[in-house]
């Protein structure tokens, strides 16, 4: 019976000297792992994003094959009329009458979401035409890059005269992405 009292009476918790090392244990874990975490974070919203595009303009080649149609890629703030800022929306339409605008007659075939506000996309071209045949009259080069213009986090799309795209790639693996010279993208 003095057992049972005994254990009854004995303390439920932690000491003070106890949560400290916790939370010293804890701070350290924290500081080392946060910078990682960031830089993965970056890296999959600009692999994201990149992406995205990547599939815009494959879309708007396809449908250029499929339609027998010149096909249109651009930005646009309003889904209307091509602008010249690649952080906005892009849209994607069939220009029947090749006048390089979307006109009320044209349908809006696929529109993509606004570049993150961490991010800035910028291109050679102000639109991307694909001809019927799938390709397109400019080659045109897609970048993206972080606000912080970190160049180990830039991207770019290469849209080639046959119309086809491909994505940067580190060839010689310094840590940044190379242009189609074999030259570092820079932001």
């Amino acid at each position: 019976m003095i057992k049972n009292l005994a254990y009854k009476n004995r303390q439920q918790g932690v000491t003070l000297l106890e949560m400290m090392i916790a939370l010293a244990v804890s701070a350290i874990v924290l500081t080392l792992v946060a910078p990682n975490v960031q830089s993965i974070l970056v890296k999959n919203k600009i692999t994201a994003e990149i992406n995205e595009m990547s599939g815009v303009l494959q879309f708007a080649r396809f449908t250029a094959i499929d339609q027998r149609s010149i096909t249109i890629v651009c930005p646009s703030s309003d889904f209307s009329s091509c602008g010249n800022n690649w952080d906005d929306p892009k849209i994607v339409f069939i220009d029947s009458n090749a006048n390089d605008s979307r006109d009320a007659d044209e349908p809006l075939l696929l529109s993509s979401q606004t570049i993150s506000s961490t991010n800035s996309m910028d291109s050679s071209a102000n639109l991307i035409r694909f001809l019927d045949v799938g390709g397109t009259d400019t080659p045109s080069v897609i970048t993206l890059c972080p606000n912080s213009n970190d160049a180990k986090y830039a991207r770019a799309l290469f849209v080639t005269l046959q119309g086809r795209t491909r994505i940067s790639v580190d060839a010689d693996r310094d840590g940044t992405h190379e242009d189609s010279d074999g030259d570092n993208l820079s932001c």
